[in-house]
């Protein structure tokens, strides 16, 4: 049996107009269209997808990411939908951190966060990463993290010998919610893996960096800049030479780690 797109709609709780959106995007294609009056019929099964979207974009979830998870089983849709909710909780944080800070300048002159950071010098082995490359804004930031780094996992799953908890985030240029620069997600690993598509696998060189290490709730902007204001005022102080871009290296999985335990480490290579 069939339903009219009136019919169908009214079980699935959508109009007549957002059917044909999703027609249009491949989302939820009608089972046949009438050549003569391009009136579309639906199977009654397809009521649960037509649901499943409909709950989906109410949560603002973008159609790429929808299409994902309806065309996935069921187990690959949960591990989907708990990543994507994952970064947007992130990213809410991200926004209450940066207001709490503005509030507080605002209302007393200083930031309503104060924190200490102690800097250190450490030396970092020649390491073998998988990476990704791409160009992002400060407001993709984190959505555009998470997703390069589940794209080498998913890779490096199987082939490699060990794979890293961490995954750094080396910034080639400046991140702002203005402008764009070229982040780079590395995965540390051991093993034999061959580069696919947009990852690439290389050897990070030997080095000396200066960190420090922020906790999870302070790793958002712009709190987490104080941490950066601290590794250069040392580095400057100590009349070091950066040999490298500034780089975040990020210690597990944020629903992993507790608010206040260390989460990320902010670290500039140094010249010897």
């Amino acid at each position: 049996m069939t339903l009219s797109i009136g019919e169908f709609g009214r079980r699935a709780g959508l109009t007549a107009k957002t059917l044909r959106a999703y027609d249009e995007s491949g989302l939820l294609r009608p089972d046949s269209v009438d050549p003569l009056n391009g009136y579309r019929r639906y199977r009654a099964d397809q009521v649960d997808r037509a649901r499943r979207i409909s709950v989906l974009r109410r949560l603002r979830m973008p159609l790429a990411i929808i299409a994902e998870i309806v065309d996935s089983t069921d187990e690959d849709a949960v591990v989907r939908l708990d990543r994507w909710w994952a970064a947007e909780e992130s990213s809410m944080q991200a926004r209450r951190g940066s207001f709490g800070w503005l509030r507080g300048q605002l209302a007393n002159g200083v930031s309503s966060v104060e924190a200490s950071f102690r800097v250190g010098v450490r030396d970092v082995p020649e390491t073998k990463v998988a990476t990704i490359r791409t160009e992002i804004d400060q407001n993709g930031l984190i959505e555009a993290i998470r997703g390069c780094q589940w794209a080498i996992r998913s890779h490096l799953d199987g082939l490699a010998e060990t794979e890293s908890i961490e995954h750094w985030v080396i910034f080639h240029g400046p991140v702002t919610p203005d402008s764009e620069a070229i982040i780079e997600v590395c995965v540390p690993f051991t093993g034999v893996v061959e580069p696919i598509d947009e990852i690439v696998i290389r050897i990070e060189p030997a080095h000396r960096e200066a960190f420090t290490t922020v906790a999870r709730d302070d790793c958002f902007y712009p709190r987490i800049m104080r941490a950066y204001e601290a590794v250069d005022v040392y580095t400057t102080g100590h009349g070091l030479a950066l040999a490298g871009p500034v780089r975040e290296i990020y210690l597990g999985e944020w629903q992993h780690i507790a608010a206040t335990d260390p989460f990320v480490h902010v670290a500039q290579p140094i010249k010897e």
